[in-house]
């Protein structure tokens, strides 16, 4: 049986969100613990609350600009549902004010359409998860990083209430502690990480014992940090290039750098004639964005990843 709690779906600014395209922004959403059912236009995830177990949601619309969040297990007490609650507006981006880049994408006509409630992407819990997750996707296929994220989390990730004896679901994503415990044969034979065991390791090491505070890159404001000393400290992080730094950045809601890699540079130019663009004609067209040129970037290459 599960319980029901509601999250009122509008941004910071008092704009709208649309939660289907929220949970559709980006491959990473199906990387467990968390995964997309389609059928139902919902998302599930295995989620961490402070003092208590992970516990296992769904979440999908309810009425009108509200989200239905469907909690596994026990009733959670007032205490651990108001905690729940709060991880999962941060994992939808609620406390965002996008209403600036609204103002600005409603000018452009490729990009008008977003702002009917489109531009948050799911980010994880954790600073620390957003990382692993990203070095997991760098030079491989994506059945790989599948491979890899689904080990480290069936293995090593604490499970939720009711959770299957076996698989990633229904297990939180592992602690650093955790990470930093496994030896180099697990991240050898049972992740199949290659060189990027010795990565995962020595990051997860810096974080458990206190000496990286990743977390702490998440809650800095731009003006505590700025974009450019935020890509610095991320380029400092073991297994992390400057692919990975602009994913991460993006993904922290530092919007201003534009993922361009395999896919995203042969989509643009499919989206514009067929020619390939050089990445300074594509960053050109997005510049006058600013601080949100990636994520103007990001929503003109996957608009048709919702029907409207």
């Amino acid at each position: 049986m599960a319980s029901r709690l509601e999250v009122p779906l509008v941004g910071a600014g008092g704009e709208p969100v649309d939660l289907w395209r929220t949970i559709r922004s980006h491959g990473v959403v199906d990387l467990p613990p968390m995964r997309v059912d389609a059928a139902s236009r919902a998302l599930e995830a295995t989620l961490p609350v402070e003092g208590s177990r992970p516990r296992r949601v769904r979440i999908a619309e309810g009425v009108p600009l509200t989200a239905l969040v469907e909690v596994s297990g026990r009733p959670p007490g007032t205490r651990e549902a108001e905690r729940l609650l709060a991880v999962v507006r941060h994992v939808l981006r609620l406390d965002d004010d996008l209403s600036a880049f609204y103002a600005q994408a409603a000018e452009d006509p490729d990009l008008a359409w977003a702002v009917r409630g489109a531009g948050r992407l799911v980010r994880s819990p954790t600073v620390f998860e957003e990382v692993v997750k990203t070095i997991c996707t760098t030079n491989c296929a994506w059945s790989a990083t599948e491979r890899m994220v689904g080990a480290l989390v069936a293995n090593l990730g604490e499970p939720a209430e009711g959770a299957q004896p076996e698989g990633p679901y229904g297990r939180a994503f592992p602690t650093p502690a955790a990470l930093a415990q496994a030896g180099p044969d697990f991240y050898r034979d049972v992740v199949r990480a290659g060189y990027r065991g010795a990565y995962l390791r020595s990051l997860a090491a810096s974080v458990a014992s206190g000496e990286l505070d990743l977390e702490a890159l998440g809650r800095a404001s731009r003006e505590e940090l700025p974009d450019d000393q935020l890509a610095a400290a991320l380029l400092a992080l073991p297994g992390v290039g400057p692919y990975a730094a602009s994913h991460v950045m993006i993904m922290l809601g530092r919007y201003s750098p534009l993922i361009l890699d395999s896919w995203t540079r042969p989509t643009y130019a499919r989206l514009t004639g067929g020619r390939p663009k050089k990445d300074t004609t594509i960053a050109r067209r997005f510049r006058p964005y600013g601080p949100y040129a990636g994520l103007a970037f990001w929503l003109f290459l996957t608009r048709d990843w919702v029907t409207d």
